[in-house]
């Protein structure tokens, strides 16, 4: 079920990877997107695993409705039912038992904490998102919060070797971020997110690990650059229980 997962004090952090669910293929089988095209029961009944494996209710696992943007919305509870989940690509909380969870596959999950503070966050910041400001958004709301001091864990994404685009594109994203420039395995122009994510994260005085890890590259890990019709996998932070 996990790719990757470490509690850090009363931080609980994890990568989910394709293992341990029921879906089909081809998004067999721990697929957590309800986008996709998937079976929604066989969706669902992997939400409730991964909650389960956090020991944590269904309700109390909270997703967002990404949109490659630059919102974020400050969550004190579930989504009320009906209304859905809003459309963002960052939540934060200081609100006790809750887990946040970003969905990926290729873009970059971010998440964020101050233990001290009781503040986390989680961020999806795919390549629009980081070229308009999706990570000083959120480190802006969590201060905006009351955290003070935050570490970041940035989960695995596609990689710049693995991320060919128009040179246009590249050097865009080049002039909001010069480490987001990359160069393919075929030497054509590339950007790396994550790199780009990183030095961000790094311009706002945030400490970061950074999960190793090419999802185009790992079949441990659903990549849409990959397999075009796929799954998402997530990154989750949540505070341990007392």
């Amino acid at each position: 079920m996990f790719f990757w997962r470490e509690q850090t004090g009363p931080v609980e952090w994890g990568i989910t990877d394709r293992a341990d669910g029921v879906s089909q293929q081809p998004f067999g089988t721990l697929n957590l997107g309800g986008h996709v095209g998937d079976d929604p029961e066989a969706v669902e009944q992997n939400r409730h695993r991964l909650a389960d494996s956090l020991g944590r209710d269904r309700h109390e696992l909270v997703f967002m409705n990404q949109c490659h943007g630059a919102d974020v919305a400050v969550v004190d509870g579930p989504w009320e039912r009906g209304a859905g989940a809003p459309a963002v690509d960052g939540i934060v909380t200081t609100t006790p038992g809750l887990a946040l969870a970003v969905l990926v596959a290729d873009c970059t999950p971010v998440l964020l904490a101050d233990p001290v503070a009781g503040v986390i966050g989680a961020v999806h910041a795919g390549r629009p998102g980081m070229t308009t400001g999706i990570i000083d958004r959120a480190v802006a709301t969590m201060r905006e919060a009351g955290a003070r001091e935050i570490t970041a864990v940035v989960g695995p994404s596609v990689c710049g070797r693995c991320y060919e685009v128009p040179e246009e594109m590249s050097l865009a994203a080049a002039e909001v971020s010069p480490e987001a420039r990359a160069v393919s395995w075929s030497g054509t122009p590339a950007i790396d997110v994550a790199a780009g994510v990183v030095a961000q994260l790094r311009a706002n005085s945030v400490a970061v690990q950074w999960v190793p890890g090419c999802t185009r590259e790992s079949d441990r890990l659903y990549s849409y650059r990959r397999d075009r019709q796929t799954g998402r996998f997530a990154g989750v932070v949540q505070l341990a229980q007392a």
